[in-house]
C-alpha cells in the first residue's frame, strides 16, 4: 500500500515537472526565435513586415495567411509578439494581425468539421533543429544567428506540443464529459458555464483546435446541445490568449501588450455575441440550412457545420467591428500594463515604408529619423548623468544595462539608416543632394561614436564599483557640471539638426559649446594634476576621473562635428 501511495506522488511528481519542463522549452523557444529575429531580420525583414502591414488591411490579411498556414492562431499570435519583442512590428500593426490570425484559426475549425484531420507542425520540429544546427556550426554570423531563429521556431512548436502532451488525455476519453449533460437546462445560466468550461479547457490543452475537436465530439453524440457547444466555442476564444500572454511574460513591455490586446479582442467579441446570443444562433442556424440543408438545433451532424459558422461570424464580425478601433486598443492595453521606465524597444519611425519615390522627399524622411536618432543618443547621456550620481548604489546596475541596450541600439540604428541612404543613393541625385547624403553619413556616424562614448562612461564607473572606489562630492560636483555642458551641445546639436541646411544661418550656438567643453577640461586637467600631489584621492580614482572627462570630451568633438556637417552642405 505504502508502495502504491510512493508511486503514485513520484507519478504526480513527474507529471508537475514535465510540465513545468514543458512550459520551459516553449518559452526558451520563444526568447531564442526572438533574439534570432534581431540578428538576422534587420532592413529586409523590417521592410517587408513594414510593406505586409502598413495598413489595417493589409494587417488582417497578413495575419489571416499566416495563421491558414500553420494552423495555430496561437502560434501565430506568438509569432507576434516575438516581432513585437524585436521591434520589428509596432504595438498598433500587431493588433491588426492577431485579428487576422483569429480570422484564420476558422480554417482549422473547418478542416476539422469537414476531414476531422489537423496538420500538426511539431512533427518537423526536430528536422527543423537539425537545419538550425547545421547553420550554427557556420563561421558566419549571420548564419549562426538563422541557426538559433530555425531552432527558436522549432523548439516552440515542440514545446507546445509537449505541453498539449503533458496534461491528461482528455480528446482521447470524450466519455468523461457526458456528465456535462446535465449542465444543460438552467437556461442562460447554461451558456455561462459552458463559456467558462470552453476557456478552462483550452487554457489546460493549450490549443483552441484540441478544444474544439473535443467540442465537436461531444456536440456529434449529442451530449450537449447546439447551444451549449456554440457557448464552449466562445470560451475557447478566450481561453486561446492565454498562450500569447505565456510567451508575452518574458518578453518586453509593448509585446506584453501586444498579448492582451488579443485577450481585449476576444473578450469584447464574447460579451457581444453573450448579449445577442439567440438572434446569432438564430443567423448561424439559417446560414447552415442554406448551405448543408440541415439544422443544427435538430440534427447533431449540422452541428459540426454550425459551430464552424458560428467561429467564423464570431471573428469575422468581431474584426470588422473593431479594426477601425486600433488606436483605441492601444491606448487601453498602454493604460492598463504601464512602463515604469521609458519603453526601452528602438523602432524607426520615419523611413519604415520605403523609400519614396523621388530622392529628395526620401532625404527628407532620413532628416526626420536622424534627428530622432540624435533625441535617442541624448537619453543615453541622460543615464549616464544618473548613473554617475548612483554610482554608490543598486539602482547602479540597472542604469548600466540601459546604457549598455541604447550602444547596442544606436549600432542598429545607424546600420539601419546607412542601409536606407544606400538604397537612395541608387537614385538619381542633384549635386546638393549628393552633399546632403554625404553629410548624412557622416552624421550618423558621429552619433554612433557617441554612443561609444556613453558606454565607455558607463564601463568606467563600473571598473570603479568593481576596485571599490569612489568619487568624492567635490569629483561628483565637478562631473556632473561637465554632463550639464554636454547637455546643452546636446541641444544645440539637435536644434541645428531640426533646421536643417536650409534654415540654419550659423552654427554659433554649437561652437560656444564646444569651446566650454574644451575650456572646462582643461581647468579639471590641471586641477587634477594638483589634486594628485596634495593626495585629495588616489592615483587610480584620479585615472578614472579623467578617464571620463576625456570621453565626455570626446562626445564633444563628435556633436560639433555634426553640427559643421549641417553647415557644410551649404
Amino acid at each position: 500500500m505504502a508502495t502504491n501511495y510512493s508511486y503514485t506522488i513520484m507519478d504526480a511528481l513527474f507529471q508537475v515537472l514535465k510540465l513545468l519542463g514543458s512550459l520551459g522549452l516553449f518559452l526558451y523557444g520563444m526568447t531564442l526565435m526572438s533574439e534570432g529575429l534581431q540578428k538576422v531580420a534587420g532592413e529586409k525583414m523590417r521592410s517587408i513586415l513594414a510593406a505586409m502591414t502598413s495598413n489595417s488591411l493589409k494587417r488582417v490579411l497578413t495575419g489571416l495567411f499566416i495563421t491558414s498556414i500553420i494552423q495555430s492562431s496561437s502560434a501565430t499570435t506568438v509569432m507576434v509578439v516575438s516581432f513585437v519583442n524585436a521591434g520589428l512590428l509596432s504595438l498598433a500593426q500587431s493588433v491588426g494581425v492577431i485579428m487576422g490570425a483569429n480570422i484564420g484559426t476558422t480554417v482549422t475549425a473547418w478542416i476539422i468539421s469537414l476531414l476531422g484531420f489537423k496538420f500538426d507542425i511539431s512533427t518537423i520540429s526536430i528536422p527543423l533543429v537539425g537545419i538550425g544546427f547545421v547553420f550554427m556550426m557556420f563561421k558566419s554570423k549571420k548564419r549562426k544567428s538563422l541557426g538559433e531563429l530555425i531552432i527558436g521556431f522549432a523548439l516552440l512548436f515542440l514545446g507546445l506540443a509537449f505541453l498539449k502532451d503533458s496534461v491528461p488525455d482528455l480528446k482521447a476519453n470524450p466519455e468523461i464529459f457526458a456528465f456535462l449533460q446535465s449542465w444543460t437546462h438552467s437556461g442562460f445560466l447554461s451558456v455561462l458555464g459552458f463559456v467558462m468550461i470552453g476557456t478552462l479547457l483550452t487554457i489546460v490543452m493549450q490549443s483552441s483546435s484540441a478544444t474544439m475537436a473535443l467540442t465537436l465530439v461531444m456536440a456529434s453524440y449529442g451530449w450537449i446541445p447546439f447551444e451549449m457547444a456554440a457557448a464552449m466555442v466562445l470560451g475557447e476564444n478566450i481561453g486561446t490568449t492565454i498562450t500569447a500572454n505565456i510567451a508575452a511574460s518574458v518578453a518586453n513591455v509593448s509585446a506584453r501588450r501586444a498579448a492582451l490586446a488579443h485577450t481585449v479582442f476576444n473578450i469584447f467579441g464574447v460579451i457581444w455575441v453573450l448579449s445577442l446570443y439567440r438572434p446569432v444562433l438564430w443567423c448561424v442556424s439559417k446560414i447552415t440550412i442554406f448551405t448543408f440543408g440541415i439544422d443544427p438545433y435538430t440534427n447533431p451532424e449540422a452541428i459540426l457545420y454550425g459551430i464552424s459558422f458560428l467561429h467564423t461570424l464570431f471573428n469575422l464580425t468581431n474584426t470588422l467591428i473593431l479594426v477601425g478601433f486600433t488606436p483605441q486598443i492601444v491606448k487601453l492595453v498602454s493604460s492598463i500594463i504601464k512602463s515604469k521606465e521609458q519603453e526601452e524597444v528602438f523602432r524607426l519611425k520615419y523611413i519604415q515604408g520605403g523609400v519614396l519615390s523621388t530622392a529628395e522627399l526620401s532625404l527628407s524622411q532620413a532628416k526626420q529619423e536622424i534627428t530622432d536618432f540624435a533625441k535617442l543618443e541624448k537619453q543615453q547621456f541622460v543615464y549616464a548623468r544618473e548613473a554617475l550620481r548612483l554610482c554608490d548604489t543598486d539602482k547602479f546596475d540597472e542604469l548600466y544595462n540601459k546604457i549598455e541596450h541604447y550602444e547596442q541600439i544606436t549600432d542598429k540604428v545607424e546600420l539601419e539608416i546607412a542601409n536606407y541612404l544606400n538604397n537612395v543613393s541608387e537614385s538619381e541625385l542633384s549635386e546638393e543632394s549628393g552633399r546632403r547624403l554625404q553629410a548624412m553619413y557622416k552624421i550618423i556616424s558621429e552619433i554612433e561614436s557617441m554612443g561609444d562614448s556613453g558606454y565607455n562612461i558607463a564601463r568606467i564607473l563600473n571598473r570603479l564599483r568593481v576596485h571599490k572606489k569612489s568619487f568624492n562630492t567635490d569629483v561628483c560636483g565637478k562631473l556632473d557640471h561637465m554632463f550639464v555642458l554636454l547637455e546643452k551641445a546636446f541641444d544645440n546639436m539637435i536644434e541645428n539638426l531640426d533646421k536643417g541646411y536650409t534654415q540654419l544661418d550659423g552654427i554659433a550656438n554649437a561652437v560656444d559649446s564646444e569651446e566650454q567643453i574644451n575650456e572646462y577640461r582643461n581647468i579639471l586637467k590641471e586641477e587634477h594634476l594638483f589634486n594628485l600631489e596634495n593626495n585629495t584621492y588616489g592615483y587610480q580614482t584620479g585615472v578614472y576621473y579623467m578617464d571620463i572627462v576625456a570621453e565626455c570630451e570626446k562626445a564633444g568633438d563628435y556633436i560639433i562635428n555634426v553640427s559643421e556637417a549641417i553647415i557644410e552642405i551649404q
